[in-house]
């Protein structure tokens, strides 16, 4: 009897490998960080071989460190970093060139000339998305366009594209599946989130063939089988969902109006709208939540680039800290309603300005700042951006988002999350298992393999460790929030 699912929870700066049972408790965890590279400003790249070495490692140790034997894991989940782009070889499997991480903006020209030309209304009916460095399509045509003799070995069909969780898959498989789940198609601006097939016109435009894209299947789903040669045996790989769908699963947001918001690297903020993929009038993303049994839920996003990586910047580009767990205490020593502003757009601005030439900037210095304050500020600009999205759902929804589901690293910070609360005027709610990403994969993949019967089972499990609830003052609220709206008017490109 198998009592364990696998979950690869590849990120933006690690990759981890958790061990879940069947109640959706964490067994084991792996988590092992790889470098990024920046070449040049706004370019921000990984080495696919960094990535594949990274997530290997951690599905061995965490097997290791649970102690369990291989006949008790039932199967494999995949979740991964959405839109981050690879061009590999089908014969040998080696990539053409590193991957394009989701943050780079080298494609920002490109993007604006697109929408100069007038494409932005076609792109967006077709696709649920805005024209913007940030998805995958220019990535793809960037490559094809720089990298030696790629367009034309693309022609002969001797090139394979895809996402990170196709690159894994392809790794895992021995090159027998080149496939992707629904939720990373969706973010590519090459799939018809309507037809759900790809779309023939946005390939045209964006000159990609067609013979590189991979299979798009539920993202709950035979995906093939993991070689022995990686983990020791062989394990069906059931689950791939992008990771902000993966969290959305994994809080159990199954009924429109739900919603989450996870704080990695980035923070995103998804709404279930159930069968019908909701049109934003407020730059705001329509995407795929998941699609089971070719049935299809839609939700709307809102994309904000730099959330956790804000902290990585004050711990490793400022040195304020060691710890990322030392904010925390850093930001009680704050004064209240202290005036200070961090506008973290190192990679532009996402939802709703999709500024992708904004800077970031820190507003508000006085003689008495010091580190505590700037700390703080970048913890609050989070919250800050939560309440642009928040604004624009309310709007595009007709009624405000209830109570929020949180989760990501970040929400470890009772500070964070407290502020949260305050910023938004609403309950948020943190779970008992943060790790919702990894966890949404272990239960796409337990739906494949039978261990849940639906998703009312799943939703079951989940449980609430913590409840935040507002108490600053609405008029104290406010105040900050114009703050923050002025700061970020000053940082903005007029692209």
């Amino acid at each position: 009897m198998a009592d364990y699912l696998l979950a690869i929870d590849q990120g933006t700066t690690s990759s981890r490998a958790i061990l879940f049972d069947r109640g959706g408790n964490i067994v084991s965890i792996a988590q092992r960080e790889f470098p990024q590279h920046f070449p040049r400003d706004g370019w921000i790249e990984h080495d696919p071989e960094a990535i594949w070495a990274s997530v290997v490692a951690t599905c061995r140790e965490a097997i290791e460190t649970a102690g369990v034997s291989l006949e008790r894991i039932a199967g494999i989940g995949i979740t991964n970093q959405r839109e981050t782009t690879l061009l590999w070889d089908r014969a040998t499997g080696e990539p053409l060139y590193n991957a394009i991480v989701w943050q780079d903006r080298r494609t920002a020209d490109l993007c604006q000339r697109l929408r100069e030309q007038g494409h932005d209304e076609s792109v967006q009916a077709r696709s649920g998305l805005l024209i913007d460095p940030y998805f995958s399509a220019t990535k793809l045509a960037w490559l094809l366009d720089n990298t030696d003799g790629a367009r034309a070995r693309a022609e002969r069909g001797e090139l394979a594209f895809g996402t990170v969780d196709s690159f894994l898959l392809w790794r895992l498989t021995g090159g027998r599946e080149h496939a992707t789940d629904a939720t990373n198609a969706s973010r590519t601006m090459l799939f018809n989130i309507h037809t759900q097939q790809w779309d023939e016109e946005l390939l045209a435009l964006f000159q990609i063939p067609a013979s590189l894209l991979p299979e798009v299947r539920d993202s709950s789903d035979d995906f093939g089988m993991c070689d022995a040669q990686w983990l020791g045996a062989e394990l069906p790989i059931a689950g791939v969902v992008g990771d902000q769908q993966a969290a959305l699963v994994g809080q159990a947001c199954f009924e429109p109006g739900m919603g989450k918001s996870t704080y990695g690297t980035g923070c995103f903020m998804i709404v279930n709208t159930g069968d019908t993929p909701a049109v934003s009038r407020n730059r705001l993303l329509t995407t795929v939540a998941y699609r089971l049994k070719g049935r299809t839920t839609y939700a709307i996003e809102g994309s904000i680039f730099v959330a956790g990586a804000a902290v990585q910047w004050l711990r490793d580009g400022l040195k304020l800290f060691h710890h990322a767990a030392e904010t925390e205490a850093l930001a009680k020593e704050t004064r209240d309603g202290h005036s200070v502003y961090l506008v973290p757009a190192f990679t532009g601005l996402g939802a709703p300005h999709w500024d992708p030439k904004a800077r970031g900037a820190i507003f508000g210095l006085t003689r008495d700042t010091g580190i505590a304050e700037i700390v703080a500020a970048g913890l609050q600009a989070v919250c800050y951006q939560t309440r642009d999205l928040q604004a624009c759902m309310s709007d595009d929804m007709g009624v405000p988002p209830g109570t929020l589901r949180v989760d990501g690293g970040m929400v470890a910070n009772g500070w964070l999350v407290q502020f949260l609360a305050d910023m938004l005027g609403v309950q948020v709610d943190r779970p008992t298992v943060l790790e919702t990403t990894a966890l949404g994969a272990a239960y796409m993949a337990g739906l494949r393999l039978g261990w849940y019967r639906d998703l009312n089972e799943i939703a079951e499990l989940w449980r609430c460790e913590r409840e935040f609830l507002p108490s600053m003052p609405e008029a104290e609220r406010d105040r900050l929030y114009r703050g923050w709206l002025e700061a970020v008017e000053r940082v903005k490109s007029g692209v």
